[in-house]
């Protein structure tokens, strides 16, 4: 049998336990690895000090393996790759693409979301005086990126809506667009199954693997789990961490939410009897669309 050329990837920040609608976001992305006789990667982003929290990383490891969810390879952790970003850096400042911007958060506020390139002026490959400055990637003035997500369809994405973005922190570190977007070339990624709440991430995560010269995966978002105000489950939004006594339980549930509706035979089996037959019913098509609110039952 032919090797499947299929790698997906779950990719967590460290900063606190996984809660269900990561669970959510791991368990599609497993599950259309494995349905694909893929392989399923696992990278931490623990490029955040500041917001992570002592432990979680380990938190989350055992977490996925009390779920079953089991990776391939070792655990790429991106603290280990900031020579590869600042290469990377390198590279698309010797291509013309980088500048240094000074405005200072008070300023970003007034511009409604979208940069207007006032410090374009700045080119990194010219003298830049030794001020604290993020790095932005400036944006060609054609910048639409048209996407064929697996779950949500044809989509067509204006970069310029939100201007030109930051590649490099003005603390010194990678920016996420950066750093995923790298790591998912060098990991060889070609599936990302994602939540919708990274929906504006794509589009400059694809502008910005083509500038690298790296290959574009294939993406598809699903909808993020909400509690019942509406909001997105979050850590941010205190979503409570996931019931270790409640694995079958809790993978079950995101199985329904997913669009799969597991037999009632499966609520006595084994966590491995339930993914595996999650893998053999697993469907992107079956994945609710995104104007249909999913809710969370959060006790």
């Amino acid at each position: 049998m032919a090797v499947s050329s299929y790698i997906g990837r779950f990719a967590p920040s460290p900063t606190g336990p996984l809660h269900k609608g990561s669970l959510l976001a791991a368990l599609a992305s497993y599950l259309d690895a494995r349905a694909n006789d893929g392989q399923w990667l696992l990278r931490i982003e623990d490029l955040d000090p500041p917001r992570e929290v002592p432990g979680a990383a380990d938190l989350i490891l055992r977490q996925l393996d009390e779920h079953g969810l089991h990776w391939d390879g070792p655990v790429l952790y991106q603290s280990s790759r900031l020579p590869a970003y600042k290469d990377a850096l390198q590279q698309l400042s010797q291509a013309g693409l980088l500048y240094a911007c000074y405005c200072n958060r008070a300023r970003l506020r007034t511009l409604g979301g979208c940069y207007d390139g006032a410090c374009r002026i700045h080119k990194l490959n010219s003298s830049i005086p030794d001020k604290p400055h993020a790095i932005r990637i400036q944006l060609p003035e054609q910048s639409v990126i048209e996407l064929n997500d697996l779950i949500q369809g044809s989509l067509i994405f204006d970069l310029s809506a939100t201007g030109d973005f930051i590649l490099w922190r003005r603390d010194h570190l990678p920016a996420y667009q950066l750093a995923c977007s790298l790591d998912d070339g060098y990991q060889n990624i070609s599936h990302v199954i994602r939540g919708s709440d990274l929906f504006d991430s794509t589009p400059r995560q694809m502008h910005l693997l083509r500038c690298l010269g790296l290959a574009t995966p294939q993406y598809g978002h699903i909808p993020v789990l909400s509690n019942a105000e509406g909001q997105k489950l979050s850590k941010q939004n205190h979503a409570p961490r996931l019931d270790s006594s409640k694995v079958l339980a809790n993978l079950l549930n995101c199985l329904r939410l997913l669009g799969v509706s597991p037999p009632a035979e499966l609520n006595e089996a084994s966590i491995q009897q339930v993914l595996d037959w999650a893998i053999k019913h697993w469907r992107l098509s079956h994945i609710p669309p995104l104007n249909k609110m999913i809710e969370s039952d959060t006790h």
